[in-house]
């Protein structure tokens, strides 16, 4: 008999429990993975094999003379890199590595939210946020949203409502390019607008930049850090979706002293040395031209999910046409409930992401749903589609079999 620690557990750990691993279904559309193929393990196993032999000693102690920060070198590439790709000029002493973008999320929540703040973010959103959020006893304050992104008019009105209320948001919480999960890019002038209100109604900016180089097009709009005059912006980013999601690279960028407050609430004792150093090894001349590489990928991946919803769901599913990232966010009629969808689609093998788990007011949003296809190839992509499609006609008659035709 195995000891039983259920009168043990914290109030967090009872509140919440996994299950044993069982593997991925084989219609995965959920979670930011990205395409195997693509990860570069060629150059990043020459990168360790480089770094390791001049450097490898250098991990005999922690932070390799680099400080709490995360190792200069990749800093260095990484203020570079957002120097040239999203127009932002900041020293590495700003940046501090994490270990994925996630890490930096807590750390700016532990910095600044205490239970009964307010946070505003887009309507649609991060599942993670929005949970991180709820776990803290942080209300998040939806904002609507158009095909452009976060609509002005609405942050204006919510943060007069709030300031009429006598209540400060203790942040804006925005995913301007390729809002996650609709897909939009914010364009400059709302990204001025956005920062002149929080100047008016003196409230800070947490800019989620994690998708902002896999814009198709290759040009995306200045960070809404680079246009900030007042460093009222903290900014993260992430490697996760254009080298590898398990490698666990992310960054946040802050100015000090707010910067000297999140350091102590680091406590791992500094993210893995290896990864920094294979990393700060492989980016410099590679990076630019490896993302080129991806987009076309990704761009035909979008191309083949939207074709295959067009085909299986006909009118029945709607969508704006991706224009960068990995994930589509796709409206059904309200009859359909894609919570109940997810669990019978599941059963054939199907993983989507609920509407309701992506939305503040996951009540109003249960009839749509997330489908990534970033980690899928293009057969599995139709397959899965066709399958969803036969599975949400057997709980809900829609779509309907003779209405699937292409739309033009």
């Amino acid at each position: 008999m195995s000891f039983a620690f259920d009168d043990f557990l914290s109030t967090t750990a009872a509140a919440q429990q996994a299950q044993p691993f069982q593997g991925l279904p084989k219609y995965h559309f959920v979670g930011g993975n990205i395409d195997e193929p693509t990860v570069p393990a060629d150059a990043l196993a020459e990168a360790v094999a480089r770094v390791i032999r001049e450097e490898g000693h250098a991990m005999g102690k922690y932070f390799m003379d680099s400080g709490p920060q995360g190792y200069l070198p990749l800093r260095e590439e990484i203020c570079a890199i957002l120097d040239r790709r999203a127009g932002m000029n900041v020293p590495p002493e700003q940046v501090l590595v994490t270990t994925g973008s996630l890490q930096a999320m807590d750390l700016v929540n532990k910095a600044l939210l205490n239970p009964g703040d307010v946070v505003l973010l887009e309507e649609a959103n991060y599942m993670g946020a929005i949970k991180k959020l709820r776990a803290l006893g942080v209300t998040p304050y939806p904002v609507a949203l158009d095909e452009h992104g976060i609509r002005m008019d609405a942050l204006e009105e919510a943060l007069q409502t709030l300031a009429n209320q006598g209540t400060k948001p203790k942040f804006i919480y925005t995913i301007p390019t390729i809002q996650n999960p609709t897909g939009s890019v914010l364009p400059e002038d709302r990204r001025r607008q956005m920062l002149a209100l929080a100047k008016k109604y003196d409230v800070p900016i947490f800019e989620d930049d994690c998708y902002a180089d896999l814009v198709f097009s290759g040009t995306r709009p200045p960070a809404i850090h680079a246009l900030d005059d007042e460093d009222r912006v903290i900014y993260c980013g992430t490697f996760s979706k254009t080298i590898a999601p398990a490698l666990r690279m992310g960054f946040l960028v802050a100015p000090w002293p707010l910067m000297g407050h999140i350091l102590p609430l680091k406590t791992d004792a500094g993210s893995g040395a290896l990864e920094q150093m294979a990393l700060a090894e492989y980016l410099p001349g590679r990076f630019d031209a490896h993302v080129d590489a991806l987009l076309p990928m990704l761009q035909e991946k979008a191309d083949t999910l939207c074709a295959a919803l067009d085909e299986h769901f006909g009118a029945a599913a709607s969508y704006d046409r991706p224009v960068g990232g990995i994930y589509l966010w796709v409206t059904l009629p309200e009859t359909v409930d894609t919570d109940r969808l997810y669990e019978a689609a599941l059963k054939h093998g199907i993983e989507i992401n609920q509407g309701s788990q992506w939305t503040v007011e996951g009540e109003k949003h249960r009839h749509r749903m997330r489908l990534c296809f970033g980690h899928a190839p293009l057969d599995t992509i139709r397959e899965g589609v066709a399958k969803l499609a036969d599975v949400c006609f057997e709980e809900f008659g829609l779509p309907t079999r003779s209405g699937n035709v292409a739309r033009g």
